[in-house]
């Protein structure tokens, strides 16, 4: 289908936009801010509890958890089995840092693996050759809101021994073989910061289990380790999700899975565009798992020949967001060096980590602003295009192109 005709329309069109999803739902989020305001019951309050039984609800899981952030969510997993020092936890690079910063935290070590390069997500078959007595855990990344392949990371799991955490924090509503993400697994990890598909107004977490004995160690280890008060069994934290947070999201929480479906509208229609052979050599549109649903947290092309920021330059010439996610994959991040890993160690993470853009996709996305996108990829890819700045500065940590014959496969 050819692009739709060129937009005159010169507004901004931002990466996302939260106002838009919160101020229809104004009236009803300050009527349960006051309801908390009332009541005193700031942690664990009613609120709070309402929260969890949804959520546990929702994933279908037995237990649900809140806690202070996504990443106390990756964090309390850990402390609750006990990993720490000599222990090992396999997860991917290519993924935000508090993945791996959790397993550092409490003495263990990350041992980072590849990704499954069509879909960005842990790769089960470098997962297997990184196993070792030592490996205690393994933390899938269902990374951009398409679950990893659970059933291959589940039987790896079984085999060795291993506890499944999984990071949901972009996947919530994500399903795999019809269950959904974050009831796939020993535990699941949430997270509720603003920009995430059910976004609060600041940090909150919560984990997901089916396992009577691990929700009882979270409860605990997420509010100093006591049961009852002031009896220490676990040296824990402090991370509770504050009744303020648990009330907005039982608002929007309901509303979740229309903006779902209208993400899940607005990438077809990328994906219709993206497949035509006008992009071919340029760009490649994401890939979805035949097993999987995606509720497209990001929307993540690839740009070919070493050309992605020069695409990111366009677009923000042309006032639509953008952005790269993630730049320099964990495994050669300064503060892990001495874990001893090189350029090369992880091909398709490095390569990923060169080319990937996220454009536009949150559910308020007007169909005028997606064409302009659109519109704006499309003359890239042809080459019909002036760029008034010129590129932006390309992320180099190794030889360019040393990975430009790894192979991706087109959608469609």
């Amino acid at each position: 289908m050819p692009v739709a005709n060129k937009s005159e329309n010169s507004q901004p069109v931002p990466l996302l936009d939260v106002n838009r999803q919160n101020a229809p739902l104004a009236d009803e989020i300050n009527s349960a801010l006051a309801e908390v305001t009332s009541t005193g019951a700031f942690i664990h309050g009613p609120a709070c509890a309402q929260f969890e039984q949804a959520m546990a609800a929702y994933c279908g899981s037995k237990h649900a958890i809140g806690c202070a952030s996504g990443t106390d969510a990756l964090l309390l997993p850990l402390m609750a089995l006990e990993i720490g020092a000599g222990d090992e936890v396999i997860l991917p690079s290519f993924t935000f840092f508090a993945t791996a910063g959790a397993v550092w935290r409490v003495g263990a070590t990350p041992v980072f693996a590849d990704i499954v390069p069509e879909t960005f997500n842990l790769d089960p078959a470098d997962v297997a050759r990184r196993i070792t007595p030592r490996t205690k855990a393994i933390i899938p990344v269902h990374l951009f809101g398409q679950a990893a392949d659970m059933q291959a990371i589940n039987e790896l799991a079984a085999q060795h021994n291993l506890h499944v955490i999984e990071d949901a924090a972009q996947a919530i509503g994500a399903k795999f073989d019809g269950r959904m993400a974050g009831g796939l697994g020993t535990m699941g990890a949430f997270s509720f910061y603003p920009t995430k598909n059910l976004g609060g107004f600041g940090d909150g977490g919560l984990i997901t289990t089916d396992d009577d004995g691990l929700a009882e160690q979270l409860q605990r280890h997420r509010n100093h380790g006591q049961h009852p008060r002031y009896y220490h069994h676990v040296v824990g934290t402090n991370s509770r999700l504050d009744a303020m947070q648990a009330a907005v999201l039982n608002v929007k929480l309901p509303h979740l899975d229309s903006w779902a479906a209208a993400r899940q509208a607005h990438a077809a229609r990328y994906l219709e565009h993206l497949g035509n052979e006008q992009f071919a050599g340029a760009i490649v549109p994401p890939v979805v798992d035949q097993r999987a649903t995606s509720v497209w947290n990001q929307f993540t092309i690839r740009v070919l020949g070493g050309r992605r920021d020069a695409l990111q330059t366009l677009l923000s010439e042309r006032q639509i967001g953008s952005a790269v996610y993630y730049p320099v994959p964990l495994h050669l991040q300064p503060c892990f060096a001495e874990l001893g890993y090189k350029v090369g160690d992880l091909p398709h993470s490095e390569r990923a980590a060169k080319e990937v853009l996220s454009l536009p996709v949150y559910a308020e996305l007007t169909v005028q602003e997606q064409t302009r996108v659109i519109e704006s990829l499309a003359e890239f890819a042809a080459g019909d295009v002036r760029l008034a700045s010129g590129p932006a500065r390309t992320v180099d940590f190794g030889a360019s192109g040393a990975n430009s014959d790894l192979p991706i496969r087109r959608a469609g």
